[in-house]
């Protein structure tokens, strides 16, 4: 009876936290048994983002249904569940640029070992940063997600593996997951984007090449301190083909690594937030030749960000009127081979301050200033001549007005 009791308050110090952090979907309540129990439960969720842009330094706007996503899941038995989540960005798909896109953003099994421990297999979102799993608009101030984790980790990473999540009696509020998935593809790495475009995302993902991630959460208090790293195999090539262009293949051929250590802390209604991410790439150099792509040895990015629920007194988070403002700063040029072409236009610093209102769970209006400072261009890169080539400026200002929900 006591281990059962003693269960019980892990789960419920868990839940606590994670109620505190994010809105309470459908999807959530499946995950964590809430709301729909038993078999043959069927489960239906979403969110989505419309975002207006306007641009100071260009004096030109957008006007964007940035993405709608649809979440169906289903529950087996008490042991296994089902979650899938299509996603439709920009509102359409059609042939020619500039285009939407229809996309899994995760498609997996879960089975429950017990009430602490699980097991995930498919395409799922890996516990990386702060909103690579908890990515609903509405968890996060401002109209963008932070810039860090879209250049450095970044987010939404999804990849096909499987993965163990766990708590431990030992500790409490401490959980911990090892995943093993697809490795990357460094033929898509560019300075610009870090290894962003060489993830697989569960489309023909070469599976020559493995990854392992590893993290550790810890909730203490109002405090959510988390740790994660990944190593992750960034060559697919058979030996022969490996070897005319002189990469390591296999396991963890020409290996990426990634870290990322982030800190929380919520109470009556003040949120902080601090993040710092790095990423190492040995073997740039060698990438660069075979594939003559500009690629970094290591880059960096961190923030902070600083909410106030102005609210929260009256109201205790059920309607929210928040201020924030977060600074990030981003070094894509962090260590360079001697093959290298450093482009000081992606040492970047931004500024974002606003507003998130919520008249009610599950639904946010946001207003946000942008500023980006940044160095130079570097003119060596630029392939496309006068006019037609894109301005890129030291300092830009955006404004930005969205709406968006969750249920």
């Amino acid at each position: 009876m006591l281990k059962l009791r003693f269960a019980a308050l892990c789960i419920l110090v868990a839940l606590k936290s994670q109620v505190s952090s994010q809105i309470i979907t459908h999807e959530d309540s499946l995950a964590a048994g809430l709301q729909i129990k038993g078999n043959r439960a069927t489960a239906i969720s979403g969110y989505g983002e419309i975002v207006y842009n306007q641009d100071f330094k260009t004096k030109t706007g957008k006007t964007d249904l940035r993405r709608n996503i649809l979440f169906l899941g289903y529950r087996y038995n008490d042991k296994l569940t089902f979650f899938s989540e299509m996603e439709l960005e920009h509102a359409k798909v059609e042939s020619g640029a500039p285009s939407g896109e229809i996309s899994m953003e995760q498609c997996f099994i879960k089975f429950d070992v017990n009430r602490l421990n699980y097991i995930v297999a498919g395409l799922f979102i890996p516990r990386i940063g702060i909103i690579n799993e908890n990515h609903l608009p509405t968890t996060f101030n401002g109209n963008d997600r932070p810039m860090t984790e879209r250049m450095v980790i970044p987010a939404t990473w999804r990849e096909i593996g499987v993965a163990y999540y766990g708590q431990t009696r030992a500790i409490p509020g401490l959980n911990y997951n090892v995943s093993l998935m697809n490795g990357l593809d460094a033929q898509n790495f560019t300075l610009e984007t870090g290894i962003r475009d060489g993830r697989g995302e569960g489309s023909l993902a070469s599976s020559r090449q493995k990854a392992i991630h590893a993290s550790a959460l810890y909730f203490y208090g109002p405090w959510r301190i988390q740790a994660s790293g990944l190593v992750a195999g960034s060559i697919g090539l058979d030996n022969k083909n490996a070897d005319f262009v002189g990469l390591n293949t296999g396991w963890m051929g020409t290996t990426v690594y990634l870290g990322d250590f982030n800190v929380q802390y919520r109470k009556k209604g003040l949120t902080i937030k601090s993040l710092v991410s790095y990423v190492s790439i040995p073997e740039a150099e060698k990438i660069i030749t075979a594939y003559a792509n500009n690629v970094a040895t290591a880059y960096m990015g961190s923030y902070i960000e600083i909410a106030k629920d102005i609210l929260y007194k009256k109201h205790n988070g059920s309607k929210q009127f928040i201020p924030f403002v977060r600074y990030e700063y981003i070094d894509m040029n962090l260590s360079l081979s001697a093959k290298a072409i450093e482009n000081k236009y992606y040492t970047q610093n931004h500024i974002f301050a606003g507003f998130t209102y919520m008249p009610a769970r599950g639904v946010a209006v946001k207003l946000d200033y942008h500023y980006i400072a940044n160095g130079e261009f570097n003119q060596r890169l630029i392939t496309v001549p006068e006019p037609l080539a894109r301005p890129y400026y030291t300092q830009q200002h955006f404004m930005n007005l969205g709406v968006c929900y969750s249920f």
